[in-house]
């Protein structure tokens, strides 16, 4: 049978938080579901704790292409070189098989072990649904809460409300596979924020989840390497709306900055 969901997580030389996002995610009550792992040739301890799992099956990429649809008690994995994050998510979006897509990357978590059976079960009550997506709860790298994102995901999802920025966290948005792009990788920091103006502009119905679907692990992030997010999230905002509303949402952006926590 084919899966309802295909959960991803990319993860290069992130053994120390793997653990417990795979076990985030096997532990799920519903198991309709596939599980796959892209790995960009970790040199840490990665593989060692992928292969403590009984049930894991390892492919080559072009095998993994070509294989039957995965049991749902099975890790699918491949371990190679990639291009840089986005590069690997392309591989895990060409990959899946499932009727969704969700990514849920080395250190997030799946918020508790009912959410798949929530999102699958607000699917089936909406069969037009192509988007799916609810709240995160931030974590530090010791799985510490710190709250909840600053951009609260809006009950009524449009492509406009991206003018907002990402208001809807990437760890807790699940896209019908039919409609999901690749990752435009020109990006280095902001092709996610690129990917969901894009998913957004062809869904047929977005459906909010009002709880929370991730606990998404957020590290230190250096001044210099926040000033190129922006950056590039002001080219992907103008491409897609326009300067005139590109130039109007960021005055209202920077106006609310100062008063906004910053996670």
């Amino acid at each position: 049978m084919k899966p309802k969901v295909s959960i991803i997580t990319i993860t290069f030389n992130a053994g120390r938080f793997l653990k417990n996002t795979i076990e985030s995610i096997i532990s799920q009550t519903n198991k309709e579901f596939e599980y796959l792992i892209v790995d960009g040739g970790s040199t840490d301890n990665t593989l060692d704790i992928i292969k403590q799992y009984d049930n894991h099956r390892y492919f080559s990429y072009d095998e993994a292409m070509s294989r039957d649809i995965a049991d749902c008690n099975e890790i699918v994995w491949i371990s190679e070189p990639d291009k840089g994050l986005y590069d690997a998510m392309n591989k895990g979006l060409h990959l899946a098989q499932g009727d969704f897509v969700w990514f849920v990357n080395a250190g997030d978590k799946i918020y508790n072990n009912g959410t798949l059976q929530r999102i699958v079960d607000t699917i089936g009550a909406n069969p037009s649904c192509d988007v799916v997506y609810g709240q995160s709860i931030i974590i530090d790298e010791e799985e510490n809460i710190l709250g909840e994102r600053h951009k609260i995901a809006p009950q009524d999802l449009t492509r406009r409300s991206l003018l907002n920025g990402l208001v809807v966290c990437h760890q807790s948005i699940l896209v019908r596979k039919a409609i999901a792009p690749d990752y435009d990788i020109q990006y280095r920091i902001s092709a996610d924020y690129d990917w969901v103006c894009k998913v957004l502009a062809k869904s047929a119905q977005n459906c909010y989840i009002d709880d929370y679907l991730s606990r998404f692990m957020i590290a230190g992030v250096s001044a210099r390497q926040r000033k190129k997010s922006w950056l590039e999230r002001y080219r992907i905002m103008k491409k897609h709306f326009g300067i005139m509303a590109t130039l109007w949402a960021h005055v209202k952006i920077i106006a609310k900055y100062p008063f906004s926590r910053k996670e």
